[in-house]
């Protein structure tokens, strides 16, 4: 809620979805005064039919980008999607965020588009 309804200004009601109960989430803390707070997230969908998951709500707190915390939460949503057999990951990034989705080797797909009236490309990776 903080980067994509506060920071982005998403509508809180696109953030919440019937999906949430069904996905693995994966989040990084970071302890500061003996307390555990939440400073990235991500969550990993089933995978369809053909063996593809779904990677979303990939988010960092502003104050802490760049210091890694978003790349241990992709690499363990990576590493439970090819424990669990999937075949391919896709996600749609945001354009601000295609270098650090390339970095772990994805690759665009299409065109650029349009989510939540924020500039996207569709990405994926095959192991």
């Amino acid at each position: 809620m903080a980067v994509f309804v506060q920071e982005q200004g998403i509508a809180p009601e696109l953030e919440i979805d019937a999906l949430d109960a069904q996905c693995l989430h994966a989040v990084a803390y970071k302890i500061y005064n003996r307390q555990d707070t939440p400073v990235a997230t991500g969550r990993l969908l089933p995978a369809d039919a053909d063996g593809c998951s779904r990677i979303g709500r990939m988010a960092v707190d502003h104050a802490l980008r760049g210091r890694n915390y978003g790349r241990l939460v992709l690499d363990a949503l990576l590493r439970a999607a090819r424990a669990r057999g999937d075949r391919s990951v896709l996600l749609h990034a945001q354009c601000s965020a295609e270098g650090f989705y390339r970095r772990a080797g994805f690759v665009p797909e299409g065109e650029r588009f349009d989510e939540v009236d924020i500039p996207h490309i569709a990405m994926r990776l095959r192991w």
